[in-house]
């Protein structure tokens, strides 16, 4: 593989530290086309899905994309915004807050979005903080719980993406932050300030991503960790156990995955005698399709249908001050020993950077071309 590069490239050029927010992708429109472009390239994630290669890619692209595509369009196209996907554009606006609070402190950082599937790609994204001098870069997926099919895959993009790269960045990468004492706070305050504004439910409900039970079983401590994150937020909530349930969505395929079920959950709560029915997300950093549509539009017609009065969706942490507040000690306990990492060094990081490019250039009588 030859090694890439930019032509004439300048070596004069000051050096920058770069935050990568990496979240899972989204369809560049809520068209059948689009989104069947966008689920083949998420569904042959072989981090996704664990099957053989022979076997599952044609029953794929043979079978399940042609019905699923158009199905998910519509689904798209109910939660689609005047600003485009709900998650992209959320996620855009949380890494424009993280940047606000940057360049408050005058560091040269540069905090990027990108979609693991879809657009903006990671290895796009790369290339534009590379072009803009970063070099050293801190890799954060928005995935609070760590699983394979979501940070893992993560970690392969951006391995992929650097395979070619002649100047390699220093790299760091977050593996996941549920017991990030922050960031629960900010999840509990949020769920607190919805029941300020609207009134506490019957029953609060977390519901996060499933993943197949044999997963799992082999390793994947994503179960775990969603555990651990409803008993961090309930804590601080002061909630009694009888007060709060924990389940698992948007399952598919016939095998087994992570239970119980919230479909199954939400209609049982319902029968149950519960009324007003409250469900927060916490493995979601931003609002979505899995969000804004399979629980705040099916689920809670399916609790309506089994008998409960109202399903009421407690919105992630988005780009409110809750969700930047929860990343920034995070990030920056991530940045430490780096330059960028602590303003107090900055100035004296700058002037020691501009003393090595003339100490590296004092060597030439004229410096090389394009230098």
């Amino acid at each position: 593989m030859p090694f890439q590069g930019q032509p004439n490239f300048r070596h004069d050029g000051a050096s920058r530290c770069g935050v990568l927010l990496v979240n899972l992708g989204t369809p560049d429109a809520p068209r059948p086309r689009e989104v069947r472009r966008y689920l083949a390239e998420f569904l042959s994630d072989p981090r996704v899905i664990e099957l053989p290669r022979l076997f599952w890619l044609p029953l794929l692209h043979g079978v399940i994309l042609p019905f699923r595509a158009r199905r998910s369009a519509h689904a798209y196209s109910q939660v689609w915004t005047t600003e485009g996907s709900p998650l992209l554009s959320l996620s855009n606006a949380l890494a424009a807050g993280l940047q606000a609070s940057f360049d408050e402190t005058h560091r040269p950082i540069l905090v990027r979005t990108a979609m693991r599937y879809g657009n903006p790609s990671i290895s796009a994204t790369l290339s534009e903080l590379r072009a803009a001098g970063v070099r050293r870069l801190l890799v954060l997926p928005l995935y609070p719980q760590y699983s394979a099919t979501t940070t893992a895959s993560v970690f392969d993009a951006i391995a992929t993406a650097l395979m070619g790269e002649r100047w390699l960045p220093e790299l760091r990468f977050v593996n996941d932050y549920f017991n990030e004492p922050s960031w629960a706070a900010a999840v509990s305050r949020s769920i607190r300030e919805h029941w300020d504004q609207h009134g506490r439910g019957d029953h609060l409900l977390f519901s996060f991503h499933g993943i197949p039970k044999r997963y799992f079983q082999a390793g994947d401590p994503y179960f775990c960790h969603c555990q651990a994150s409803a008993r961090a937020i309930t804590e601080r909530l002061g909630l009694p156990r009888s007060a709060w349930s924990l389940s698992f969505q948007s399952r598919v395929g016939r095998e087994e995955w992570l239970r119980p079920y919230t479909d199954e959950t939400v209609g049982q709560l319902a029968t149950q005698g519960v009324r007003k029915l409250d469900v927060v997300c916490p493995g979601f950093a931003v609002d979505c399709l899995e969000t804004l549509e399979e629980i705040a539009m099916e689920n809670a017609d399916t609790f309506v249908g089994a008998g409960g009065e109202s399903l009421r969706y407690i919105p992630a942490l988005n780009a409110g001050q809750n969700h930047i507040d929860a990343l920034l000690p995070l990030i920056e306990r991530h940045l430490a020993g780096w330059p960028e990492g602590d303003a107090e060094f900055v100035n004296s990081a700058a002037e020691h950077e501009a003393a090595a490019r003339n100490r590296r250039f004092s060597q030439f009588e004229t410096p090389p071309q394009g230098a």
